[in-house]
């Protein structure tokens, strides 16, 4: 089986930035508390002037059960309903299968 790979960017409301960053991360030690996830990383982009732009989740998974596990646990359910109102648009998941990766 070979590990999945779940880029997530996050585009918030230029008033909702600290918002949507408080439920992300709401969601790290939980997660990385699954025995699936192997990492869950959270980034921040900010502009010239220093103002935050998106928010990204990279995520590893050793499977594919582990990331259905993921999107069934209680943190990851109730975030997602949460974070909908701080963002300006949907989140942008990609979710990728490993062709030659260490």
């Amino acid at each position: 089986m070979s590990k999945i790979i779940v880029l997530a960017s996050f585009y918030p409301k230029r008033d909702k930035d600290n918002e949507a960053k408080e439920i992300i991360t709401s969601m790290i030690n939980p997660t990385r508390a699954e025995e699936g996830n192997e990492l869950y990383n959270f980034f921040e982009e900010k502009n010239k002037e220093g103002i935050i732009t998106s928010f990204h989740l990279f995520e590893i998974y050793k499977d594919s059960a582990a990331l259905d596990f993921h999107r069934n646990t209680s943190h990851y359910k109730n975030y997602r309903s949460k974070i909908v109102d701080s963002l300006e648009k949907p989140i942008e998941v990609k979710v990728l299968n490993s062709i030659d990766s260490v």
